[in-house]
């Protein structure tokens, strides 16, 4: 239990001051006679005692409306965690060339599962998903339902889109997405292996639309250096031949250092997972404690008492502890 306004709790002082005026008054009013003859009288009964009683009951009243005006409450503490997420969209390359096969069993299947793996350690963000060839399409807008977002990557193919790598298009497309977003921390995860030659949008016109809307996009190249191996249908089956690897790192760098984010190349699928993951260390979402307290007013039994004594005390004054001066 506290009190609101504890200062008051220094009138209780007044109490025993008086119960001294009192008691000296007292003795003053009520003269003292010993008779030998009389001794049996000697205190005069019950009711000489309980002449005090209304005055101690007034006091006791007194004691507890002094509590009450002090306004005795019970506090309680309590801690209200708020959970601020991120938006975040995933903009995955779909082009021809990410069936190359120097990340297992392509680039593409390894770039799905390893998105997977990362959705499923974020499960208090907004993730949306959107892909890309030589055309953009949101595949997936932000969502926290995340079993419906996992649905819709696992069945997203090559050939489903017209070739080409439009990069600007993939991140324009997810720019609009996180425009209308209310969360301060919004970024974009983009995942290529090749240059931009699609689309009517450049990736320098994206990054900057990106940093005007405080997006940070980090930026993943995926692929071998020098050549890769690639599937080639023939007459006589699927073959592979390896074929030189272009990737426009410079334009990639410079889309993550505008925007505030980083840069990484993935060579295998343990240099993806683990871009991934230090991407996911960078970007946590953050939990914000509020301390309340809680408090419930216990000023009233008190304040009841003191009414009820004083009631009491002006009964008896009135009737048994009467006295005539």
């Amino acid at each position: 239990m506290s009190f609101l306004y504890p200062k008051i709790l220094w009138f209780l002082i007044a109490i025993p001051l008086c119960v001294a005026f009192y008691w000296i008054v007292a003795r003053r009013r009520y003269a003292t006679l010993t008779l030998p003859t009389l001794y049996r009288l000697k205190g005069g009964g019950v009711r000489v005692f309980l002449r005090h009683l209304p005055f101690t009951l007034e006091m006791v009243a007194l004691a507890f409306m002094i509590v009450a005006l002090a306004r005795p409450r019970d506090t309680e503490s309590y801690n209200v965690n708020k959970l601020e997420g991120i938006d975040i969209m995933l903009v995955l390359d779909a082009s021809g060339s990410m069936m190359a096969r120097d990340l297992k069993p392509n680039r593409f299947e390894a770039a799905k599962e390893v998105a997977k793996h990362f959705i499923a350690q974020r499960p208090n963000d907004n993730i949306g998903l959107v892909v890309f060839a030589g055309e953009s399409f949101t595949r997936c807008p932000l969502t926290t339902d995340h079993v419906t977002l996992l649905q819709r990557l696992e069945s997203v193919e090559l050939g489903y889109l017209e070739d080409g790598t439009a990069i600007g298009m993939g991140l324009v497309s997810a720019c609009n997405r996180l425009e209308e977003s209310k969360t301060k921390s919004k970024i974009v995860v983009l995942l290529t292996d090749g240059t931009n030659n699609a689309g009517s949008i450049t990736p320098s016109t994206a990054a900057a639309m990106a940093e005007s809307l405080g997006i940070r996009i980090y930026t993943i190249a995926v692929g071998t250096y020098g050549e890769a191996p690639f599937p080639i249908q023939t007459a006589f089956g699927v073959v592979e031949e390896n074929v030189k690897v272009e990737i426009d790192e410079a334009s990639l760098k410079s889309i993550a250092k505008e925007t505030g984010a980083a840069y990484y190349r993935a060579t295998d699928n343990k240099s993806l997972e683990a871009i991934y993951d230090e991407i996911d260390k960078l970007e946590k979402s953050k939990l914000i404690t509020h301390q309340r307290q809680a408090y419930r007013e216990l000023f009233a039994p008190w304040v009841g008492i003191a009414f009820l004594l004083l009631l009491l005390s002006l009964i008896l004054r009135s009737t048994y502890c009467r006295t005539n001066p």
